[in-house]
């Protein structure tokens, strides 16, 4: 397999008719590129998180996912109010969900706890008043 980029999505603020698409696409495509499953499992959690988490809490941002021979690696860049304290908002069950959110089932704060579980490397980048820049690899 060589290097490819397998994915580009565009993920609008509040579309939860749509969320879940695009790690469901991604699930296919891996699939078809002969991702082991438990790996590919991994994979679509993390891409579902970063995909909520744009819905939920930005303005809206875009989903990249690039295949090399080794890994995967899962890029979500998003317009927001950024993360103000990332150590805290990788805790479990912090959230900055409104209760609308909360009441909808969504927010519980288990996003960037799963992500950072699922993946094998996790970098993330924010700028308070202009948005978020996540980059999760996942080994192959």
């Amino acid at each position: 397999m060589k290097e490819q980029m397998i994915l580009k999505r565009r993920i609008e603020k509040g579309d939860f008719n749509r969320g879940g698409e695009t790690s469901s696409k991604l699930k296919g495509l891996l699939r078809k590129l002969g991702v082991e499953a438990i790996i590919n499992r991994r994979i679509t959690i993390v891409t579902y998180e970063l995909e909520m988490n744009i819905i939920i809490h930005s303005n809206g941002g875009e989903i990249s996912v690039l295949v090399t021979p080794d890994k995967v690696k899962v890029m979500a860049e998003d317009r927001g109010p950024g993360i103000e304290d990332i150590e805290r908002a990788l805790q479990p069950g912090y959230s900055t969900a409104d209760d609308e959110i909360r009441n909808m089932g969504f927010g519980a704060g288990m996003g960037l706890n799963n992500i950072e579980h699922y993946s094998d490397d996790l970098e993330i980048e924010t700028e308070m008043g202009k948005g978020t820049r996540i980059t999760a690899v996942v080994n192959l």
